[in-house]
């Protein structure tokens, strides 16, 4: 049974979330501040979190920030009733891997959960793959470049992984979202563009001697894992 960590300070929709959550087969748990969350991930091994920015105790992105270390392989989805893009980037770059805005509709809850999950538990299928100075161990989960080994988030690694899936070979918007978030996605694609960004910069600032394949930007369309000849 997946274990799911709801963090809601409204009384009202963190019964609603708690209860159809449970009734789907989740062993929930259900805290209202950031400091009682906080504690819960110290303690627990949670395989997703749910997390509200607007909190009465602690800023919303720094308890993301905070979660994100504290449970390193847990999937982070925020919730925000905030309408400004600015602040869905801001918990994405904070270690989100995803987000649902609210008033949150329960079908669509459901549809990202099952899909993280099922993503999660097939994560440690897979050969190495090597291109040219990146290397990827998909069952172990790890990056390395040059030999040096990089951190990436849980959403981090599946995109990248997709991307050397077909390396020069060019990548649709859609496709990536659908293999790396949900075939049934319903909002803005931003969270794609946010993981991008955090990817080239790690890949960059890798330390390594020898740079790593790009990721180009093909507007329109998508994006492409460049060869290291290319």
């Amino acid at each position: 049974m997946s274990r799911l960590l709801v963090v809601e300070d409204d009384k009202t929709i963190g019964d609603v979330l708690q209860t159809s959550l449970r009734r789907h087969g989740y062993d929930v748990s259900w805290r209202q501040t950031g400091r009682e969350a906080l504690e819960d991930a110290t303690r627990g091994d949670f395989d997703l979190v749910l997390l509200d920015l607007g909190l009465p105790d602690l800023d919303g992105v720094e308890v993301c920030r905070r979660m994100r270390a504290l449970a390193p392989a847990a999937v982070l989805v925020i919730l925000t009733a905030r309408q400004d893009e600015m602040d869905v980037v801001v918990g994405l770059e904070a270690g989100a891997d995803d987000y649902l805005t609210k008033p949150v509709r329960l079908a669509e809850l459901h549809a990202r959960v099952r899909a993280h999950l099922r993503r999660r538990s097939t994560d440690g299928s897979g050969a190495a793959i090597t291109i040219g100075a990146l290397q990827l161990d998909v069952a172990g989960r790890r990056v390395s470049v040059g030999g040096i080994e990089i951190s990436l988030r849980t959403k981090e690694f599946d995109l990248l992984a997709r991307l050397a899936q077909e390396p020069g070979v060019a990548v649709s918007r859609s496709t990536l979202m659908n293999d790396v978030w949900d075939e049934h996605w319903y909002g803005s694609t931003k969270t794609l563009d946010v993981h991008i960004a955090a990817l080239r910069r790690k890949l960059a600032e890798s330390g390594a001697d020898v740079p790593a394949p790009q990721i180009s930007t093909l507007r329109g369309h998508g994006y492409r894992l460049e060869r290291p000849d290319e």
